[in-house]
């Protein structure tokens, strides 16, 4: 029954909690056993709350057998990536030279689930300071993409160890950030599904920030339903963030209960001329067969080209990123002698030749490229793309001075935009592959009805990697 239970999608796990099926404390033990047996090898949590959470288990069992169930997803656990701040815990953001320290505060997010009735499993890996798509992190190492035990792949990042316990089945869901795609990078190479929130919708107090201008916080789950009911917890303004003020109510809890129809939905396809990375067969191959699906479900599919430059809004992105981080870290990023990842170190340094008026122009560009999309989106409800272009490389074969992970994904960002990576298919050697659909400003609730009905269509989302020899041959924590 245990094995069984870590298979359970998020959703379904509060409903059988619900209706007394099942117990949060065999949901917990189920995972913590799992997470013994496997993290070893997959390198997903920097720090796991094994004593906490079963404590919290049983606080839940006890409240539900009185009547006061918090909500859908009370008892319920899930990871948080380590720039979450939980008050009275170690913030490393990724890194052992520079950690935040101890977080006199918890993010906003971490509260609502918590208010909810949602249990902490432990904090999850991430390349140093959240700066870097491929997933490495030289000082503290990086998770291992579970979809081939016999090679180290890389799991794409930010959120490397969020995407790993995910796919790995080392927890139902877990919590990213997005600055250029580190929540649908790692979604789409480990095979589940990202998403990015329009900026705004989700607060960021209580987050360890990259670039405060484009950070956004976002669910890794197995289906969009669990992303769905996540971001209806965590959604909404919040005093702690100016950004959350005035911002348009998404109405996920409606988007959940839309039928799996896209009659009169218009999706534009990106044409293959527009894209600027060439991508693997198998990637084009399942673009195509998401967009007969989508087709099949009624949507009416266009081939457009957009009004940007993929390239160039990718490198304007990146400065942004770049100049945002290098004031954050100006004081010690050039120190040689503190053990920081080279390659976080040199893309922050880029930062540091981007004076106060270079900065305003780039934020000037960006507003009016935001401008061109939402007025280009009028009468478009998705933009779909692949997600990568390639699938998970070997750690060994990783060039870092490349980026082809940011080269559909950083737009999404810049553009002040909403996007989800949803698993399209594999390739021939079992990696995992996502499509992206790009939705305007606080078209979020679109999303998620086109990406629940794509996935009543497929299968993508259900498979799992085997990794049964790894899982044998530990041993189980009781």
């Amino acid at each position: 029954m245990a094995d069984d239970l870590v298979l359970v999608s998020l959703t379904d796990l509060g409903r059988e909690l619900a209706r007394g099926a099942i117990s949060s404390r065999e949901v917990v033990a189920a995972y913590l056993d799992r997470i013994a047996a496997l993290d070893d090898r997959l390198h997903a949590f920097v720090e796991v709350f094994a004593s906490e959470a079963r404590a919290a288990a049983e606080e839940a069992d006890r409240a539900r057998r009185a009547g006061a169930q918090r909500g859908p997803l009370h008892g319920v656990p899930i990871a948080l990536k380590d720039l979450l701040h939980l008050r009275g815990r170690v913030t490393t953001a990724g890194s052992k030279a520079r950690p935040f320290g101890v977080a006199q505060e918890t993010a906003t997010v971490v509260e609502r689930l918590v208010d909810a009735g949602m249990i902490p499993l432990g904090k999850t890996h991430l390349v140093e300071f959240a700066f870097g798509g491929w997933g490495c992190n030289q000082p503290m190492g990086a998770p291992c993409n579970p979809w081939d035990t016999a090679t180290h792949r890389v799991a794409g990042g930010s959120s490397s160890g969020s995407g790993v316990a995910v796919a790995a089945s080392l927890a139902p869901a877990a919590l990213g950030s997005d600055t250029g795609g580190s929540v649908r990078i790692p979604a789409a190479l480990c095979g589940v599904t990202g998403f990015k929130p329009t900026y705004g919708v989700v607060s960021l107090a209580g987050v360890f920030p990259l670039a405060k201008t484009l950070d956004s916080v976002g669910p890794l789950t197995r289906h969009v339903d669990d992303a769905a009911l996540l971001l209806s917890i965590m959604a909404g303004p919040d005093p702690r963030d100016p950004t959350t003020q005035g911002v348009p109510r998404v109405d996920f809890a409606g988007a959940l209960v839309a039928p799996p129809d896209l009659t009169g939905v218009r999706i534009t396809a990106l044409p293959v001329e527009q894209f600027p990375w060439p991508c693997e067969p198998a990637v084009l191959a399942a673009r195509e067969a998401a967009i007969a699906t989508l087709s099949a479900l009624g949507a009416t599919i266009e081939q457009a080209r957009a009004p940007f430059d993929l390239e160039s809004v990718m490198v304007e992105n990146g400065r942004i990123i770049a100049a945002e981080a290098y004031a954050l870290h100006r004081d010690y990023i050039a120190d040689d002698t503190l053990g920081i990842d080279p390659w976080v170190r040199r893309r922050t340094l880029a930062g540091r030749d981007i004076g106060p008026e270079a900065y305003r122009a780039a934020l000037s560009a960006r507003e009016r490229a935001a401008a061109a999309f939402a007025a280009w989106m009028r009468g478009r409800d998705a933009l779909l793309t692949p997600t990568l272009p390639i699938t998970a490389t070997s750690l060994d074969e990783v060039d870092e001075a490349t980026t082809p992970l940011a080269t559909f994904t950083r737009a999404v960002n810049y553009l002040g935009a909403c996007g989800v990576s949803l698993p399209a298919g594999f390739s021939e050697d079992g990696l995992p592959i996502g499509v992206q659909l790009v939705g305007a400003a606080f078209a979020d609730a679109t999303l998620v009805r086109i990406g629940r009905a794509f996935q009543s269509a497929t299968e993508w989302h259900r498979r799992r990697p085997d990794l049964s020899a790894w899982e044998s041959a530990a041993p189980r924590a009781r």
